[in-house]
């Protein structure tokens, strides 16, 4: 069965997953877990990826 074209560019480097909760062990007082966000660097949390202009482009 044909795939098709995906319209939006997606990080490479997170796969569109740009930001992820990591545990840091410690229970707070009401018995959760603290949690720290962090962003992908590539995309900066954006989970796409930036246009890239080709070699020949002329820039105005």
């Amino acid at each position: 069965m044909p795939q098709h074209a995906q319209i939006t560019r997606v990080c490479r480097d997170c796969d569109g997953y740009a930001t992820a909760a990591i545990t840091t062990g410690v229970r707070r007082p009401d018995g959760s877990r603290a949690t720290l966000r962090v962003a992908c660097p590539a995309c900066r949390g954006t989970g796409t990826a930036r246009r890239v202009r080709p070699l020949g482009a002329v820039i105005k």
